[in-house]
This record gives C-alpha cells, sequence and structure tokens, in this order.
C-alpha cells in the first residue's frame, strides 16, 4: 500500500474524532447520476470482460471461516478497529448508476474475507485489513509474513487461525516490505517472551528500517491530510460514497508497533530454510516500495508476489504524495519472477488480494502484468519524446484491447492517467517546457484574475451551468474550481464544484479517484472536517527514528521568519547511545552535525534518547524535563526555550479544494 507509516498513525488516531463530530443530519443528500454519467458507465460495460467471473470462484476457494461483520474492537474496547459493516450494498450483482461497472464488481470479489488455505502448509487471512497476512507451518513452528496494519487486527487474524489449526509458537516474521500495513501489527502476532528470548527471527529486505520510518516523516502531515482523499476514510459506505480502497477495503484504525528486523535479505535473490521450509526471496527495490522483496516457496509450489503483482494496476504514485516509483524496474522485476518461478508454480498469491489458481494462469497473469507496466512506460515516453505534455499523454493513451481483458491490469487503485502523468514527472519534472508555466502565478491570484477576464463569477457560472448540462464535468470541474479559489464564500460555485467532482467520482473505475473526488465534493458542501489535536506517533516507530532524521525535521519544522537574523550553536550530548550532534541556526536554516561538538557552543544540552522519546510521544515537555533535571543545559539556557518558540505545529486538517486563510 502505500498507506504508510506517519499517515497510517495520523488515520488511527484522528478518524475516530472526525467520526464523533461528524453530523450526519448536515451532510447534503448526494446527487443521483446524471444522464451523462449513465450514459459513460453503461458504455464501459462494451469494453468490459464482465462475462469472466473467476475472480470470484478464485477469491472464495479454499474458504475455511469468513469473518462476514464481526467487529474487531481495539483493545481498550473504545472504539472499533475493522468491520465489513456498511458493505452491505455490494451484495447486489448489477452496478448501479453511480459506480463505474468494473470498480464495482472489484469491490465485490474484494469483500471475501476470513481464513483461507492455500496449500497444505500456507494458510492467509484476508480481509481483515487493507493486507493480507499470510502464515506458513514449519516443522515446529509458523512463519508469519505481513502482521497487517494494527496490533488488533493481527491478533485477531491468529486467533482465527488457531481456531482451525494447531496453536503452534511463532518462530519467523517476515516484512516483505516497509510500507506500514505490511508491519504495523507485528506486536500482535509475535509473543513477547519469546522475542525478548531470541526465539523469533524477524526477515526484511535491505534497507527495510530506514525506508519505513524515515519514507514520510519529511512530508509525513501534508501526506496524512491527502491520504484521506485517496482512501476516502471519512465517506459513507455506500453506492454514492465509498465502495473499496482498490487493495483493500478499506484501512484499519488500531495500534501501530514496528519490531526491528534481526536478519536481512542483502543479495539480490538468497534462499533459506527456516524451520524446515524453504524460501527464495529477490529483491525488488523501487518497484512498489523502496525496500521490497517477492518470495518462492519451492515445496509448496507457490509464488509470493507481495506486492508487485497484485489484482490491479498499482500505484506508481499514490494520490497521498510520494517519491514516483520506476515502471520500467517494476516490469523487469514481474518478468524475473516469470521467467524463474513461473514455470514452477501451481499458484501465486500476494499480500493483498486473491490468488491466481493453475500453472498457466500464474504464467498468464505475470505476462499480463509485465507489459501492462512496460507498455505504459513505453508509450509516455514515446509521446514525450514527440514533445507531448503529461496532460495531452494522459488522454492518448489506453490499455490495449488484449490487455483490457484481464481484469489484473485494471486501475482499480492505481489511476491510468494519474500514472501517466506520474512516468512524465519522474523524467521531466513538474515543467513541461512552456515558459508561461515557468514563473505562474499561484492558485488564488490567477483565479480571481480568470475570472475577471470572464466578465465575473456569474457570466462564468451560467456557462459553467451550461457545460454541466451536456456533461462536461471534468472543465466545469477546473472552472468551478477557480471561482472557488477565487471567492470561497461563493456558494453557487462550490456547489457546482461538488456536483462536478461528484459525477466525475460516479465514472472513475480507479477506487482512490473515486474516493477523492467524493471527499472533495464533501469537504467543498461541508468545509473541512474539524478535529482535536491528536499525537499520531507509534512509540515503536518513535525510537526506531534516527537521530539524524529527527534533526532533519526539526529543520523542516523551523519557520523562517521567526528565526530572521537569528543565530546560535548547541552542542546534544545523548548518554544512553553515546552520540553527539552539533545544532547550529544560521541564515534561517537549521544543521545537524553528527559525531562532534562544538568548543564555542553557546549550549549543551545532556540527555537521554529515552527523554528524548518521552518529549517526541507528548508524554513529557521539555520545560518539565528541564525541571525534572533530565535534561541539563551548561551555558545559556534561554537558548532552549528560544529555539523551541521558532518551530511550527503543523494543522492535521488544512484545506484542499479551497484556498488556505491568509497568512
Amino acid at each position: 500500500m502505500r498507506c504508510t507509516l506517519l499517515l497510517a498513525t495520523a488515520l488511527a488516531a484522528a478518524l475516530p474524532c472526525l467520526a464523533q463530530t461528524a453530523s450526519p443530519a448536515a451532510a447534503p443528500t448526494p446527487n443521483p447520476a446524471t444522464a451523462a454519467t449513465r450514459a459513460a458507465n453503461e458504455g464501459q460495460r462494451a469494453s468490459l470482460p464482465l462475462a469472466d467471473k473467476r475472480s470470484f470462484d478464485d477469491a472464495q476457494r479454499g474458504l475455511i471461516e469468513s469473518l462476514g461483520d464481526k467487529v474487531i474492537m481495539r483493545a481498550d474496547g473504545a472504539r472499533p478497529t475493522w468491520t465489513l459493516r456498511g458493505f452491505e450494498f455490494l451484495a447486489k450483482e448489477d452496478a448501479p448508476d453511480t459506480v463505474h461497472p468494473g470498480l464495482w464488481r472489484h469491490a465485490r470479489v474484494n469483500m471475501a474475507s476470513g481464513l483461507f488455505k492455500v496449500s497444505e502448509r500456507i494458510y492467509q487471512l484476508r480481509g481483515l485489513d487493507l493486507a493480507n497476512m499470510t502464515v506458513i507451518e514449519g516443522k515446529t513452528g509458523l512463519i508469519v509474513i505481513d502482521p497487517l496494519l494494527s496490533v488488533e487486527t493481527a491478533k485477531a487474524g491468529m486467533e482465527l487461525y488457531f481456531k482451525h489449526r494447531p496453536r503452534k509458537p511463532v518462530v519467523a516474521l517476515i516484512y516483505s516490505h516497509s510500507h506500514v500495513d505490511h508491519f504495523g501489527g507485528a506486536r500482535g502476532v509475535v509473543d513477547e517472551a519469546d522475542l525478548a528470548a531470541g526465539k523469533v527471527q524477524v526477515w526484511a529486505p535491505a534497507g527495510f528500517m530506514e525506508e519505513a520510518v524515515s519514507e514520510n516523516v519529511m512530508a509525513g502531515n501534508a501526506m496524512s491530510r491527502r491520504a484521506l482523499y485517496q482512501f476516502g476514510p471519512l465517506l459513507p459506505r455506500s453506492a454514492t460514497g465509498q465502495v473499496d480502497a482498490g487493495l483493500g477495503k478499506s484501512v484499519a484504525f488500531g495500534s501501530i508497533t514496528l519490531i526491528p528486523p534481526t536478519r536481512l535479505i542483502e543479495k539480490p535473490s538468497e534462499t533459506h530454510s527456516i524451520d524446515g521450509f524453504d524460501i527464495v526471496f529477490e529483491l525488488t527495490p523501487g518497484s512498489e516500495a523502496p525496500s521490497e522483496m517477492i518470495m518462492y516457496y519451492p515445496q509448496e509450489r507457490v509464488l509470493n508476489m507481495t506486492e508487485v503483482g497484485t489484482q490491479n494496476f498499482h500505484n506508481l504514485l499514490p494520490m497521498r504524495g510520494a517519491l514516483v516509483r520506476d515502471p520500467l524496474s517494476w516490469s523487469k522485476y514481474l518478468g524475473g519472477a516469470l521467467d524463474r518461478f513461473g514455470a514452477r508454480s501451481d499458484t501465486l498469491i500476494a499480500q493483498h488480494h486473491w490468488p491466481v489458481w493453475g500453472g498457466e494462469r500464474v504464467q498468464g497473469f505475470l505476462s499480463n502484468q509485465r507489459d501492462a507496466y512496460k507498455y505504459v512506460h513505453d508509450q509516455t515516453l514515446r509521446l514525450m519524446n514527440h514533445g507531448y505534455v503529461g496532460a495531452e499523454i494522459a488522454d492518448m493513451i489506453e490499455l490495449p484491447a488484449s490487455l483490457n481483458l484481464d481484469w489484473s491490469v485494471h486501475s482499480f487503485y492505481g489511476s491510468l492517467k494519474h500514472n501517466i502523468k506520474a512516468i512524465y514527472q519522474r523524467y521531466l519534472g513538474y515543467y513541461d517546457g512552456n515558459p508561461a508555466n515557468l514563473d505562474s502565478l499561484p492558485p488564488m491570484q490567477a483565479a480571481r484574475k480568470a475570472v475577471e477576464y470572464m466578465g465575473g463569477a456569474e457570466a462564468a457560472l451560467k456557462k459553467a451551468r451550461e457545460d454541466y448540462a451536456r456533461g462536461e464535468y471534468r472543465w466545469v470541474a477546473q472552472l468551478a474550481s477557480q471561482l472557488v479559489f477565487a471567492d470561497p464564500a461563493n456558494q453557487a460555485a462550490r456547489q457546482l464544484a461538488a456536483d462536478a467532482y461528484e459525477q466525475l467520482g460516479y465514472q472513475a473505475e480507479s477506487a482512490t479517484a473515486r474516493n477523492a473526488y467524493l471527499q472533495g465534493a464533501s469537504e467543498l458542501r461541508l468545509g473541512v472536517p474539524k478535529v482535536p489535536a491528536v499525537n499520531t506517533a507509534a512509540p515503536d516507530v518513535v525510537r526506531a527514528m534516527p537521530l539524524e532524521l529527527f534533526f532533519d525535521y526539526l529543520g523542516v519544522r523551523l519557520n523562517a521568519d521567526k528565526a530572521a537574523g537569528k543565530a546560535m550553536t548547541l552542542n546534544w550530548r545523548f548518554t544512553d547511545t553515546k552520540q553527539d550532534f552539533v545544532v547550529r541556526l544560521r541564515n534561517s536554516t537549521l544543521t545537524a552535525s553528527a559525531g562532534q561538538q562544538a568548543a564555542n557552543a553557546d549550549a549543551t544540552l545532556v540527555l537521554s534518547r529515552a527523554t528524548l522519546d518521552e518529549i517526541t510521544l507528548q508524554k513529557l515537555t521539555f520545560p518539565a524535563a528541564l525541571q525534572a533535571g533530565r535534561i541539563q543545559v551548561q551555558g545559556k539556557v534561554a537558548l532552549l526555550a528560544e529555539l523551541l518558540a521558532m518551530f511550527d505545529n503543523f494543522p492535521a486538517m488544512f484545506p484542499i479544494v479551497e484556498p488556505r486563510p491568509a497568512r
């Protein structure tokens, strides 16, 4: 997924608060699908392989017990962590007018949940979280792959497994990659005593800890906010709201943990026997995650493509934001898996979705996945080299008819157009080469000028309403958004923009695009959701954060205006980790040098890393730590308070579909 560390903890902390502050009575009734949307969705049926219903059988094969409508509660019993309740409307076979027929089918298949038998020694827990948890039965114990996103769902999954299988200890935990939905539930799977005694090996791909902790720290607040648009957890579960999240139904709102790995896979390919079970590990860095690997289980003839090969075309650039992924390398990883393991596999599983059964189908799946990523990459580059820009290319490329017949390469998670623009960004950046866009006006100023040139808001609204009646929702969304940015109090413009977003959401095949459109429409109608300040830090993650990253993030929080003209040098000494840093403030910039102490420092702070962790987790404040003697300062004590006053606290819920308030 893509649902990475800080945004997952933010969702877990913030969403219950948002749910409690929401007022269902205040929410306007969603619009029905217009004639244009009905026609668009009906037109999609002609090109979709709706007669191919094998996925429904594939998803149910091997079912031992379904999760059903069970509610998994947080450990404190205060609120639900996970449930499939609310998705009952998906029982209908025919797609309603308000949902793309391909997405409707995918959302229905994604309802398969519970404990499944894959082979004699391999089982999967599916539909208990966004990801899957795989359990392999070794000679003396269990090998667990990807313990879901939260402790609560992981525990529930293991309880369901033990209800039907012998209760053996977990002897190995394997993280397939560095995204939180694949490691956050670690302490719900591993016995703490066994862990302390060294009886559990924790395996991960090279670079796992660095990527797991750092990927979303620097821009984590912005990503967390945008994740609400990507996953749609604030939307009502309905045919006019959230129907799916692409990789699964939604995200769990539970406790996030992280157990550092004890064994790393560092070579491109390594084979290990873990408790008598042979595993071939292959690294796939830069595909779906910076640190990732796939696995082959030769004794069972099962290939685990983790999140490199799933039942949809994945994100090259998540809508929450990230570094653009490499579709060319991704395609080569898929091709390599086909060449090395395709003919040796009877079953293909992944850490999302359902399996592919049968050797011939496994090879066909890998072949089509490989070709889809390569096709989109190559055709984007071809048109790019003809001089077309990202927005143009996105309207020019469609999957070949032969690939369109394969459900597994449809854009149920990643959006095809969004991915094409991401490829353009990866190679050429944001700038399209036109000097008019080199230093264009910011959105609000540009909108006000544009509306003025249109003859005013009323004249523009009149024309936009006419285009809306003709079903030109993409243009109406663009124009009405400009009207909102020119004057966010213009209720007619807000309503028209929301109406256009809504119809675009109804037409989207991508679950994440649908969620983004519908969340945008909701916020135009109801405003930015209000949520109290929450601490989103997970203790395990805070403890794992390198001090270098901590100081880098302090630099991100430094308000340049408040720091203007200020200069100071502070030594930091950590007594328990034996680490030294020099932190310098110059030119409204905060820098940190590891392994050093400045002779001319204005002050020296002596503390433990454990004290810093408590402050980060908001269990302790700097003033309280000073007063308690847990931080000792030699030199100018007042400088510490002066520095702390220069740091921004980021708002969890900033505007997206309307302008930010004036600074």
